[in-house]
């Protein structure tokens, strides 16, 4: 642990990498959106070295043929399931054209479904879904989707909401996610947690628990980001394994850790701290940190503590803190202990939130 974490020493694209491999994805995109496809060309050329199959949807024969080098398939030929399988046994892509129109959205979906595959990524040149304030919304379930297109009807064109309602309808019947990402943000929304576009997933699965061994590895790239970015405090090697020991992790879909905590306890004071809080870019805005704090002030209460607390030197983090019920408090309302080996040029910049249970 000692030699580890250095914010590049942790793949995000080996992670999804290792996630697609042996699967199919479903990619859509209108003809026009394919005139200067080199950043499609380029994934595609990672995910087949990577054994990721593709099945490419968009409404014209020629721009298939010359992306792909083969042949594109009619959607509507008979034993279409048949000859895309024999098509990829043969390469790592297959085109399929599709009707153009409004019908591409209905007919790509009712693709995927009769393919059964478990991802569709669109392509659209509007990129993911925005909100109110013009922040990208980076995941959103069905239930919220449904939410979106009842209360935004009036804000969206007709074309946007009819590939609003073809996701809504592809997460129902059955697909397991969608991405909705511009062309030259695709390799980003694939291989990144930060994304470009939105993911949409039937539902959102955050999960809070402690952190097993086999978690430690995402656990110290998150940490070794947090410090870079200035959020978390720098900690020695048996510093950091004394989070992992006391440390938990929320998990969305039950694979992604999106986010961390440890819950250091001080029992003379009948206290614990909860340290070491940070949730990846692409899941803020998300609720994953108030999972966190919940899970960290219900376990501090199971103890028997009359109070949490936390320190930070970040506007941001005492304003989030605040929002979870925490109020400002004064170095000596904490554990004295706290304050024996911390470094004194901190310690005078440093803001302490308490909550008391």
């Amino acid at each position: 642990m000692a030699d580890r974490p250095s914010v590049e020493s942790f793949s995000e694209k080996g992670f999804y990498l290792n996630e697609f491999r042996g699967r199919t994805l479903a990619i859509a995109a209108r003809a026009e959106d394919l005139r200067r496809p080199a950043s499609l060309e380029a994934l595609l050329a990672e995910l087949a070295a990577n054994s990721t199959r593709v099945v490419l949807l968009s409404t014209e024969n020629l721009v298939l043929e010359d992306l792909l080098g083969a042949a594109a398939l009619v959607a509507s030929e008979p034993r279409f399931e048949g000859e895309v399988w024999r098509a990829l046994s043969r390469a790592p892509h297959v085109g399929v054209v599709c009707e153009g129109g409004e019908d591409f959205v209905r007919t790509c979906r009712e693709i995927v479904l009769r393919l059964a595959l478990s991802k569709l990524v669109w392509v659209d040149v509007a990129g993911g879904l925005r909100r109110d304030d013009a922040s990208r919304c980076s995941f959103v379930d069905l239930e919220e989707l449904r939410r979106l297109l009842r209360n935004r009807v009036s804000q969206e064109n007709s074309a946007r909401l009819a590939l609003l309602r073809e996701i809504e309808m592809a997460l129902s019947a059955g697909v397991g996610a969608v991405n909705l990402s511009t062309l030259e943000g695709l390799a980003d929304e694939l291989f990144t947690y930060a994304g470009s576009g939105t993911l949409f997933t039937r539902e959102r699965y955050v999960i809070v628990r402690r952190l097993g061994l086999d978690d430690y590895d995402a656990a110290a790239d998150l940490i070794a980001r947090g410090v870079a970015e200035g959020y978390l405090v720098p900690r020695t090697p048996e510093e950091i394994e004394r989070i992992f020991v006391s440390g938990f992790g929320a998990f969305v879909e039950g694979r992604h850790l999106a986010g961390i905590g440890a819950l250091l306890e001080h029992p003379g004071a009948g206290a614990a701290e909860i340290a070491s809080l940070y949730t990846l870019t692409r899941f803020l805005g998300e609720g994953i940190g108030g999972h966190l704090v919940r899970f960290a002030l219900e376990r501090t209460r199971s103890r028997g503590f009359g109070f949490a607390f936390a320190c930070t030197t970040s506007e941001r983090v005492v304003d989030f803190f605040e929002r979870q019920g925490f109020r400002l408090a004064g170095a000596e309302e904490l554990p004295a202990e706290k304050w024996r080996v911390y470094d004194p040029d901190r310690r005078g910049r440093v803001r302490c939130l308490r909550c008391d249970l």
